[in-house]
């Protein structure tokens, strides 16, 4: 897995991750808002398989 998330990408993740999680630890928005894990999990991870699909990549560093 080659990082394909940089950056402000990697900061936007995290933190809408974790705003989902907390969401929907409090019952605010229900069952939907576990969602955030995927968000969360990418941007920790630097790796998204969605862009890896599309050929996106946000990360600066060159291979």
């Amino acid at each position: 897995m080659k990082a394909n998330v940089g950056g402000f990408d990697k900061i936007a993740r995290i933190l809408a991750g974790i705003v989902l999680i907390g969401l929907a630890a409090t019952g605010t928005v229900g069952v939907w808002g576990w969602l955030g894990i995927v968000p969360l999990a990418t941007g920790l991870m630097g790796w998204c398989p969605a862009y890896t699909l599309l050929g996106l990549n946000t990360c600066p560093l060159k291979e």
